[in-house]
């Protein structure tokens, strides 16, 4: 599959994701969505990542910032019980759909890829 297949196909299951999400009263912002090289050489230097290579360089990543409303007051949701049904619909779409939340070495929930090789 092209390059350009493999982010038509992300975008798509992107677009479930969030609805799933709207679905399930979860308030969500796009966190990081494109990441230059510039960028991930950065958070590489930094140990916010253990490799140059940047899925959200290919525009197959993205990250999303989930909050409830709680007493009148916006909350941001981030750990892994709270979001792992999100992570499960989201890798249940399809068998190249990865979520961050279930990596061993860096568990970064907001993360959503399309791992393609």
């Amino acid at each position: 599959m092209s390059l350009i297949s493999e982010q038509n196909t992300f975008t798509a299951d992107v677009a479930r994701l969030i609805n799933f999400i709207h679905d399930n009263g979860i308030i969500i912002s796009f966190g990081e969505c494109w990441r230059p090289e510039a960028m991930q050489r950065i958070y590489f230097l930094e140990g916010k990542s253990k490799t140059m290579k940047n899925s959200h360089g290919d525009r197959l990543a993205i990250d999303l910032n989930f909050f409830r409303l709680v007493d009148g007051e916006m909350r941001l949701i981030q750990t892994k019980d709270e979001l792992q049904f999100i992570g499960d619909y989201w890798t249940g779409l399809d068998a190249k759909n990865v979520w961050g939340g279930n990596w061993k070495t860096i568990v970064d929930c907001p993360h959503f890829e399309r791992k393609v090789v």
